[in-house]
This record gives C-alpha cells, structure tokens and sequence, in this order.
C-alpha cells in the first residue's frame, strides 16, 4: 500500500467518476433497445444476471442485485408477461422457481451485449494485454471490497 501514497483524493475523486462514465456509456448503447420494450435498468440487470446464471433462484437474484422482493417481482412480472424470462418450478422442492431467458429474451440480450462488445473490444485492442488482466483484477477488487 505504501507504493499508492501517491494517490490523492482528487486522483481517486477521478477514478470515481471515470468509472461512472465508463458505466454510462457501456449501459446507454442499450438504453434504446430497452426503452423500445418499455423496460428501464433495473430489467436489464434482471436479464444479464439471468443470461449469465441460468436457473438462478428468485432469493439468488435478490441477492446479486441487492435489491427487495417486491422490487423485483415488479420487474419479473414485466419480464414474463413481455416473453423475456421463464420461471420454471424446481423439481426437488416445487416453492423455488429457477429463471431462464426465454427466446425473445435472448435475442434482446443478445442485441445488448453486441453493443457493448464493440466498446470493450475497440478499448482493449488498444492496450496492452497488461492492461487488460490488472483492470480486471482491478474491477474484481472494487467489487470485493479489497
């Protein structure tokens, strides 16, 4: 740590809003899509951590999105009745519901991620592969607190 001494508030007060704007512009290219279907952030996150763990929990996704039941039975009713997810009952205890994308929630976030693709493949061709493994070690550790 003592190596960062030379980090300053105003360097890290940088870092912070970078980050933010880096979210802003990876998020806005599929603002459009999603404003289409009448669907805001709170979907979208919805849709990738479903696209990303399939079969997740109702309580598991709670649980990645840090947000209450009722929030997000809000979002999942509009998900289902727009044919984005499923819910499909476990087999082993039928009170659980797993999610799954359903056809044409693939397709949309599928549409999403091209777009972003393209932001994060034209950033790291640009750098060196250095780069790209320490902002990803880099991103891990924002998000683990360490």
């Amino acid at each position: 740590m003592r190596n960062l001494l030379y980090l300053k508030d105003e360097q890290i007060k940088e870092f912070i809003h970078l980050l933010f704007y880096a979210y802003r512009e990876v998020f806005s290219n599929s603002k459009g899509l999603f404003e289409k279907k009448f669907f805001g952030p709170a979907h979208l996150r919805a849709i990738s951590l479903i696209e990303r763990n399939p079969g997740i929990s109702l309580s598991e996704l709670m649980f990645k999105l840090k947000i209450t039941k009722q929030s997000l039975n809000r979002v999942l009713r509009e998900l289902i009745k727009s044919k984005m997810i499923r819910q499909i009952k476990d087999d082993k205890d039928t009170r659980k519901k797993k999610l799954f994308l359903d056809k044409d929630g693939k397709q949309l976030f599928e549409k999403i991620y091209e777009s972003q693709k393209k932001r994060f493949y034209d950033a790291f061709k640009d750098s060196e592969p250095d780069a790209v493994v320490k902002f990803k070690e880099m991103l891990r550790k924002i998000i683990n607190g360490k």
